[in-house]
């Protein structure tokens, strides 16, 4: 019992941290540069993509297991991975919509583009690629996406801070978000020694 939650928590830390879905693998690029503006729509964000790849690892899990693998349709994994994220961000959105409409407003373009985030699929083909088992594979969508939501909040922080420098013409807009970036990367290197 106790290797089993030691080797949960080594895939948490490293999924979250060592090999940030966004500053080490530059998945999910979009939506990190485009909606870290402000903090609350980085955090809204965030939370969406928690959920969508908490649940897409689960529902991509046992979909693998008991249909393809049991069926012998394991090539056919990524046209049903993407179907089936495409259906939760679908549900998310609606959701959104629904019950917090500012939220839906803020993220505005970006919230559907959660279907095409190459972090979501990733993640699930991650969870095919190293056999975890459906916890495992769980345990690891919801490390990764939480990893993407501290490093948008990251950005989204500094970036409202940003707003109030004196940087040069040559930097403003884009180019200083993509050095901050990459600084960001370069501090989450870092993390490689915990593991």
């Amino acid at each position: 019992m106790g290797e089993a939650i030691k080797e949960l928590l080594v895939i948490a830390i490293g999924s979250a941290l060592v090999s940030n879905v966004v500053l080490s693998q530059f998945y999910g690029l979009c939506p990190f540069l485009g909606v870290s503006k402000q903090l609350k729509t980085a955090g809204g964000m965030g939370i969406a993509v928690i959920f969508v790849i908490t649940l897409a690892s689960f529902v991509t899990g046992l979909i693998y297991d008991g249909i393809l693998v049991r069926f012998g349709l394991e090539y056919l994994q990524t046209i049903v991975f993407i179907l089936v994220i495409a259906a939760l961000v679908q549900f998310v959105e609606m959701f959104l919509k629904k019950k917090i409409p500012s939220l839906y407003n803020s993220l505005g373009v970006f919230l559907p583009l959660i279907t095409t985030n190459c972090a979501v699929l990733g993640t699930a083909l991650t969870n095919v690629q190293k056999e975890y088992s459906l916890l495992y594979g769980v345990v690891n969508g919801f490390a990764t996406a939480g990893g993407f939501a501290i490093a948008i909040c990251i950005l989204a922080g500094i970036r409202e801070k940003m707003r109030y420098n004196d940087i040069p013409k040559a930097f403003q807009g884009m180019p200083i978000v993509l050095v901050t970036a990459g600084l960001m990367a370069i501090a989450f290197c870092g993390f490689a020694g915990l593991l």
